[in-house]
């Protein structure tokens, strides 16, 4: 989903880009990681793979683990042999989920997942690697054009009849992966030029909302009857990995490298609707789960 939007936009600014999938590039192989970049010698690495399969991985920790955390060291180590800065996308799920407040970039983390666990090691591992070159930017509440999403299961939904119940218990900020791709790419040109600050950047909208609100919000923009949302607790649908409470994040460092944080979610889903709606498939479950659905 963020790869996808990412592409176009590099290409427009005239980046001569290398996209190498998964079907090219196992992460969590060496050798493959060790002969792809070396075959091209990138100034600068973007790495959006990453198993996001939040339930599964309680289950498959290991194989989890492995493309959140092993994968991102072997790059961050090839990146460091060719000098390159390397762009790592993780997630909010390394945070506890019980604040009050947004949680700063320096904040201390306490995931509570199999997949918070994986992705936090994956960050740490880069920032080890390289302490001067190494950027990670965590990301949360991701819709898009492409792949699945909250956002386009609600479109979807708000075209049908019947009450809509969605979770009112979760905060965060629903973050457009076109927005996410512009500031990469902004961070990039910043980072090989000297003025971005190695570390940790947060990556999502300015505001916050609850499932339920950003529902409702989908359900007026397509002019729909926003009474069919029903707020309901977290506990209606049960998960096997806990998804976090409060997932806000602060937005400071941003200013560091001399860019403006993301703007407002709201702002942010008006640009990218022409899109989600063309993208929004034609039938949705019965029973949607929106804590089911794990940022990238």
């Amino acid at each position: 989903m963020l790869a996808r939007d990412l592409l176009p936009r590099l290409g427009r600014a005239g980046v001569r880009t290398v996209a190498v999938g998964r079907s090219a590039l196992d992460v969590t192989d060496p050798r493959a990681v060790r002969e792809v970049l070396r075959a091209h010698r990138p100034a600068l690495v973007v790495n959006c793979a990453a198993w996001t399969a939040v339930d599964e991985a309680e289950e498959k920790e290991a194989e989890a683990h492995a493309v959140n955390a092993r994968g991102p060291r072997l790059l961050a180590e090839e990146c460091g042999a060719l000098d390159a800065v390397l762009l790592h996308v993780s997630t909010d799920y390394v945070f506890g989920g019980d604040a009050a407040q947004p949680y700063p970039e320096d904040a201390p983390p306490a995931p509570r997942t199999a997949y918070g666990r994986g992705k936090l090691a994956g960050e740490r591992a880069v920032l080890q690697a390289l302490p001067r070159t190494g950027h990670v930017v965590r990301t949360a509440w991701l819709f898009g054009e492409h792949g699945r999403s909250f956002v386009r299961t609600m479109i979807a939904l708000a075209r049908g009849a019947g009450p809509v119940e969605v979770v009112d218990d979760q905060r965060g900020q629903p973050t457009w992966t076109g927005d996410l791709a512009d500031h990469l790419l902004l961070l990039g040109r910043a980072a090989l030029a000297g003025s971005a600050p190695p570390g940790i950047y947060h990556g999502t909208s300015g505001g916050d909302a609850t499932w339920f609100e950003l529902a409702a919000e989908v359900f007026a923009l397509l002019g729909a009857d926003v009474s069919r949302v029903r707020p309901v607790p977290s506990d209606r649908f049960p998960r096997p990995a806990a998804r976090p409470a409060y997932s806000v994040l602060g937005h400071d460092r941003w200013r560091e490298a001399g860019i403006e944080p993301m703007r407002h979610w709201r702002e942010a889903l008006a640009g990218a609707w022409p899109e989600m709606c063309r993208a929004a498939a034609p039938a949705a479950p019965s029973r949607p789960s929106p804590a089911a659905h794990a940022p990238s």
